[in-house]
């Protein structure tokens, strides 16, 4: 895109906001599980390991690197649930993608409104192989701001078309209805969370709290539910009660990242799961039965996020909607780094 060395292009939030609409939200997130589905369906030539991590009381902070061998791709990511007592997200993130022929960068953007795409992507993905066929109505709780997103996912990939929303705080709930409501969805605005999963064929979780939660209790999952768990994201995290995951056939991203964080961190490293990838490429059977209970234990891995960065490398051509940085040192003679400083400086006094 940039044919200067020095230069690499920059999505800023303002540009990436102008992408996505520009593109349409459902035909962005359809276009984005095609790249993941892709990725998956050669998960085994990536490089992989669990996400590196920075835990504090407060939050957290991770590097989740990944390279295809072609592509190197990291994100930078946070999880700050008391945040939104400052007014700052819970979530923010920025990504690099590079040639590791060179190791030259050829993308930086922000990743915040690119991962909240990425994730509800990824849950419509295994949804595709997972939910019930036929299924039209879907739970939502914690209508943060995960939840408009894998509402506008589902609704594109699986044709929902009818959402019941339930978070603690009603005003979240009200929100999410609100920005939804131009999309075509029948909405309820529940009281409970027992009265949101009633009548629902897939039951999202996407809560934020830093803590072993019991959002989901055995009592309130019947047979042929799938539950689409996302808010589990990192150790002493969960939101599912461990009956609940005992029930349920669990398909996973990587399995070592998700015993760690995921809600299978609840039970015994001898409990049999599924590799989403495996279903993908049909080494595995994904939904068997119409009344089976099917868990995505989603934690987020980085090889989604190499897709996301790949999708929008792919997606910017000839749209003009990135910065252009003056990120690398690109001296004349690539040895003379010292002597490309000693120039500066004499164009400096020369201009002076």
């Amino acid at each position: 895109m940039i044919p200067n060395l020095n230069i690499v292009p920059f999505v800023s939030v303002d540009n990436m906001m102008k992408l996505v609409m520009r593109t349409g939200v459902e035909r962005f997130l359809t276009e984005l599980v095609g790249y993941i589905e892709e990725d998956f369906r050669r998960w085994e030539l990536f490089d992989k390991t669990p996400r590196v991590g920075a835990h504090s009381e407060a939050g957290v902070i991770e590097l989740m690197p990944t390279s295809d061998g072609t592509l190197y791709g990291f994100k930078y990511v946070n999880g700050h649930p008391y945040n939104t007592r400052t007014g700052r997200q819970t979530v923010t993130a920025f990504g690099v993608l590079a040639d590791t022929a060179s190791g030259y960068p050829t993308l930086i953007t922000e990743m915040t409104i690119l991962t909240a795409l990425r994730t509800a992507a990824t849950s419509a993905m295994a949804a595709k192989y997972l939910a019930p066929k036929g299924a039209d109505t879907m739970a939502v709780i914690g209508n943060g701001a995960q939840s408009e997103f894998q509402a506008m996912a589902f609704k594109a990939v699986l044709g929902i078309n009818k959402l019941r929303l339930y978070d603690l705080d009603a005003n979240a709930t009200t929100k999410c209805a609100r920005n939804l409501a131009a999309y075509g969805f029948e909405i309820v605005e529940c009281a409970t969370p027992e009265e949101a999963v009633s009548g629902a064929h897939i039951i999202t979780t996407v809560t934020a709290d830093k803590k072993n939660a019991t959002i989901l209790t055995d009592n309130m999952v019947g047979s042929g539910v799938h539950i689409n768990a996302v808010g589990g994201d990192c150790p002493g995290k969960t939101e599912l009660h461990r009956d609940v995951v005992l029930r349920s056939e669990i398909f996973v991203e990587y399995p070592p990242q998700t015993w760690i964080e995921g809600e299978i961190q609840q039970l015994d490293k001898s409990h049999p799961i599924n590799e989403l990838w495996k279903v993908i490429t049909g080494q595995a059977e994904g939904r068997r039965d119409a009344g089976q209970i099917t868990l995505f234990d989603s934690v987020g891995f980085a090889i989604e996020d190499f897709s996301a960065l790949r999708y929008l490398r792919d997606r910017l051509a000839g749209t003009g909607l990135f910065e252009e940085l003056d990120l690398l040192a690109d001296p004349d003679e690539p040895r003379d780094l010292f002597g490309m400083l000693l120039r500066s400086v004499a164009v400096q006094n020369k201009v002076a």
